[in-house]
C-alpha cells in the first residue's frame, strides 16, 4: 500500500537529459550517478481491500520464493547495467522502502532472503532509513526481530481505524485489538520508527469515531502519523459501491475532518509537514521526502516506478509475467516516456506545495497575479521566500496548486 503513502534525502546530481543518457540492453538508463532512493514493490496480500487501487494480489505460497529471487536478480541486473566504460554508477541508497501489498505477508525464511540479499548486493554504508509497509495481521515478534536484525529501522502500519465496525467495512483482516498488539510487538523489539496510517471520509464514519481514531492513535505514541482521505479509484470495489449510488462523499465533512486532524495532532506535538504526514521533530519519512523534492529513484518488482533523470518508467503489473521477465533475461518495463522540464516543473508545484516548506517564489514569478489573488484570499503566505499554504489553504491544496498548473 505504498503511499505512496511515509527527509533527508542524499544528495543526488542534477539531471541528465534523455538524449544524453545511454540505454543498457536491458533498458536501464545508463547514467553515472548514484541512485539514493529504492523502492521495491511486494504485491501479495492475505485479503484484497475493496477500496485500494495499487497492484496487488492474493498471496500464492507456491509462487513467493521464485518471486524472492526475482526481485534479487533484479537488483543485481541494476547493479550490473550501472557501467559505462571505466566510469560506475551504484545503487548507494540513503533510503530503502519496501512497499506493496503487504510486504510482512512474506514469511520469515523469504523475508530473510530478501533482507540478506539486499545487504549481501549492496553499498548500505550511507543508509538513513530502510522502511517496510506492515499490516497488523501480519505482524509476529519472530518477523519483527528479523526487521530489526537486518537494519530495517522503520515501520508503516496499516491499521486504517480504530473502529472494528469500519476495519469490517474496509475489507481488513485485523481488529483494533490486534492492531495494537502488532504496534507493541513492533516496539518490544526495539523498533523505535513507527508509523501509523489511518483513513478518514469512509462510508458512514462519524466525526467522533475519528476524534477517537485520533486519540488512540496519540495514546500509543508512534513517531509518525500518515491520514488519508477515502477516494474512491477506478478498479476497486468502492468505487463500483460509489457509482452505484451506495456510498456518497461529502467534501465539506471531509474538510471537517482534515480541519479536525490537523488541530488534534498538531496540539499533540506532531509537526503537519505534508499534507497528509504528521511527525514528531526528526522523524519525517526520508524517503517520501524525496519523492517530493523530484529526486532519483529506483522502483524494484511489478508495478513499480522509476524516475532517473529525464526518464520515467513503469515495470509490468503482473508479478507472474514479472518474475518470467526477469529470469529469461528481458526487460521487466510496459511503459516509459521521456520527460520534459516542463512536466519537471509541474510535479515540483504539485508536490511541493503539499509541504510545509512550500515552493520557491521565483518558481511562480510567471503567476504573480494567481500568487496575488491567492494570499488575498489568505490561501498562500509568503516564508523565508518560499510561498506556503496557509490552514485555510490546506484544506483546498489541490484547488491551490491547480491554479499554478
Amino acid at each position: 500500500m505504498s503511499k505512496g503513502a511515509n527527509h533527508n534525502s542524499g544528495s543526488v546530481a542534477a539531471a541528465v537529459s534523455a538524449a544524453e543518457q545511454p540505454i543498457t540492453a536491458g533498458g536501464t538508463p545508463a547514467t553515472t550517478e548514484v541512485i539514493r532512493h529504492l523502492y521495491v514493490h511486494i504485491p501479495f496480500c492475505a485479503r484484497i481491500c475493496p477500496y485500494c487501487a495499487f497492484y496487488k494480489d492474493l498471496l500464492d505460497r507456491s509462487k513467493t520464493w521464485r518471486f524472492c529471487e526475482a526481485i534479487l536478480c533484479e537488483l543485481e541486473q541494476h547493479q550490473s547495467a550501472r557501467r559505462i566504460g571505466d566510469r560506475r554508477s551504484s545503487l548507494n541508497p540513503c533510503t530503502i522502502y519496501f512497499g506493496g501489498g503487504t510486504p510482512t505477508a512474506l514469511n520469515i525464511a523469504q523475508l530473510e532472503l530478501l533482507l540478506r540479499g539486499f545487504h549481501e548486493k549492496l553499498e548500505l554504508s550511507q543508509l538513513v532509513e530502510w522502511t517496510i509497509e506492515a499490516n497488523p495481521g501480519s505482524v509476529s515478534a519472530r518477523k519483527a526481530a528479523l526487521l530489526k536484525k537486518f537494519g530495517v529501522n522503520r515501520i508503516s502500519l496499516g491499521v486504517q481505524s480504530w473502529d472494528d465496525e469500519l476495519l469490517k467495512l474496509l475489507g481488513r483482516e485485523h481488529n483494533a485489538q490486534q492492531a495494537e498488539e502488532s504496534f507493541r510487538i513492533l516496539r518490544d523489539a526495539g523498533l523505535t520508527n513507527v508509523n501509523v496510517d489511518l483513513m478518514f471520509g469512509l462510508p458512514g464514519q462519524t466525526v467522533d469515531q475519528w476524534r477517537a481514531t485520533l486519540e488512540r492513535t496519540i495514546a500509543l505514541g508512534p513517531e509518525h502519523v500518515s491520514t488519508y482521505c477515502l477516494t474512491y479509484e477506478e478498479d476497486t470495489e468502492f468505487f463500483l459501491r460509489h457509482a452505484r449510488g451506495e456510498f456518497r462523499q461529502d467534501s465539506d465533512v471531509d474538510a471537517e475532518f482534515f480541519e479536525m486532524t490537523m488541530a488534534i495532532l498538531e496540539d499533540a506535538g506532531y509537526e503537519h509537514y505534508e499534507i497528509s504526514n504528521y511527525a514528531r521533530p526528526g522523524f519525517e519519512s526520508v524517503h517520501n521526502r524525496a519523492y517530493w523534492l523530484g529526486k532519483d529513484y529506483l522502483g524494484i518488482g511489478p508495478s513499480a516506478v522509476s524516475t532517473i533523470g529525464m526518464q520515467r518508467w513503469q515495470n509490468v503489473c503482473d508479478y507472474r509475467a514479472y518474475i518470467n521477465r526477469v529470469h529469461s533475461g528481458e526487460s521487466t518495463r510496459t511503459t516509459s516516456e521521456n520527460l520534459t522540464h516542463e512536466m519537471k516543473r509541474t510535479e515540483r508545484i504539485a508536490l511541493g506545495l503539499r509541504t510545509c516548506d512550500g515552493i520557491s517564489a521565483s518558481e511562480l514569478k510567471d503567476f504573480a497575479q494567481e500568487t496575488d489573488e491567492l494570499i488575498g484570499l489568505q490561501l498562500l503566505r509568503k516564508s523565508n521566500g518560499n510561498l506556503v499554504l496557509t490552514r485555510k489553504g490546506k484544506t483546498l491544496a489541490d484547488s491551490v496548486a491547480g491554479a499554478f498548473l
